[in-house]
């Protein structure tokens, strides 16, 4: 496992959940690397130490932007090495190994999870064996596995990070909003547990409620008026009422 943070982390817990060993943790901080190790009971390194060779495959689970500073670093001759980036071509690997793929978790993993999430995995690799090498191998870690190239995976990367971390924003901004006109944000986690639920077997635009897709005038004037004090925000609702009403 090459990596500490977030994504290594619960990759790691992953793994061995699911019978895998992890051999060795490097990261470009030996303080960090040891702290995963210990928990993975693998050795740890920075990246000045040499990978474990009797490794069958390395996983480079660092930040998208870091992926490409710390390739440099390593010789594993031709095991197969993949990366856990979603917005990142599958060719950086290139001149790491001659087998070289990708393992995305399409999913937000934090450290600090108290339970395993479900994990869905984009696969690929850069022939047809390493292809069907990773899709198993990842199979034996979830039921969720697809194998999509690297314009599928940026494009589902990027709807990801609308419907998760923009939409996390709005939460964010909602409760901002609660804080300062003094009214209780907790009492809006049941809608928005209900309001994610609902996807689970109906499309979005299905499911679509409020104001704007009923073109209710009257009401979204009262919001507007309301917001009046919160300008920043009043342009986001705009923004967004249009979108809603005129898709």
């Amino acid at each position: 496992m090459i990596g500490s943070g977030n994504v290594a982390t619960v990759l790691g817990r992953l793994l061995l959940q699911h019978n895998h060993t992890v051999t060795q943790v490097i990261s470009r901080e030996l303080s960090h690397a040891k702290i995963l190790a210990t928990e993975m009971n693998a050795h740890s390194d920075d990246f000045s130490g040499t990978p474990d060779a009797s490794a069958d495959v390395f996983i480079i689970a660092v930040a998208d932007s870091a992926l490409q500073g710390c390739l440099e670093q390593f010789d594993v001759g031709n095991k197969l090495v993949v990366h856990t980036a979603g917005s990142v071509a599958m060719d950086v690997l290139k001149n790491v190994s001659a087998n070289y793929g990708v393992l995305y978790p399409l999913q937000s993993l934090r450290k600090e999870m108290p339970l395993l999430p479900s994990v869905p995995f984009l696969v690929d690799g850069n022939t047809p064996d390493v292809t069907e090498f990773i899709r198993v191998f990842a199979l034996s870690l979830s039921p969720h596995v697809s194998v999509t190239n690297d314009d599928e995976r940026l494009k589902l990367h990027t709807a990801a990070v609308i419907v998760s971390n923009f939409t996390n924003h709005l939460y964010a901004i909602a409760e901002d909003f609660c804080i300062k006109e003094k009214i209780d944000f907790k009492l809006l986690r049941p809608l928005i547990v209900e309001t994610a639920q609902r996807i689970e077997n109906i499309s979005p635009s299905e499911v679509q409620t409020g104001p704007a897709i009923r073109k209710d005038i009257h009401t979204l004037d009262k919001h507007l008026r309301l917001l009046s004090a919160h300008p920043k925000l009043r342009t986001t609702y705009l923004r967004l009422t249009d979108s809603i009403m005129n898709p």
